[in-house]
């Protein structure tokens, strides 16, 4: 029998937690034996937070098997989201796919590039408007500017923090979050 190869990489990425509001020694030795031994952790503006370089093939892989060594460790700790914002201003697109703010301009406004690029989600009349990542990075992606690995981090990032959000408002708001997901049909 032909065994599959899987490639493992290395995935840096920020995990927000909740129900934990300190680093104890308790706390850290805690995540630390539950699988957390590649992250480190902070405490940031009041919340505390993992830094990990994980070893997976994907990752979607190497997210969610830490959000399930959190939420494994006994604390209380649940993950919020990962901290990689899917709105995104002008200046992190650039910054994001190794191109000037010029050059974004350039292709926002449709001066360079194939066109079409995605319009903006949040505070259209604002100076700063904000984009979704994955609608860029698709955009990116089809027009030859970024890697497919690039695109499905992206893809593979909001679709985590999608559902994060969505069980954090189930238990924040039952009764709301109820009556939104059968109107809408999720």
């Amino acid at each position: 029998m032909e065994q599959e190869h899987v490639c493992m990489s290395e995935y840096d990425f920020v995990l927000v937690l909740t129900g934990v509001n300190d680093l104890s020694e308790a706390v850290t030795n805690a995540l630390f034996e539950a699988g957390c031994d590649d992250a480190t952790p902070s405490l940031r503006r009041g919340t505390v937070t993992l830094t990990f370089s994980r070893t997976a093939p994907s990752m979607k892989a190497a997210v969610l098997s830490a959000i399930r060594a959190v939420e494994g460790a006994g604390v209380g700790a649940m993950v919020d989201r990962v901290d990689d914002c899917c709105l995104i201003t002008q200046s992190e697109i650039a910054r994001k796919s190794n191109r000037s703010r010029q050059v974004v301009s350039q292709y926002i406004s449709g001066a360079r590039g194939p066109g079409n690029f995605p319009t903006p989600v949040c505070h259209l009349s604002d100076d700063s408007p904000l984009w979704m990542w994955c609608a860029v990075a698709y955009w990116l992606w089809a027009n030859g500017m970024i890697r497919e690995s690039d695109l499905r981090e992206a893809q593979e990032v909001s679709a985590i923090n999608a559902v994060l959000e969505l069980r954090n408002y189930r238990r924040a708001f039952p009764e709301l979050t109820a009556e939104i997901v059968g109107s809408v049909g999720c």
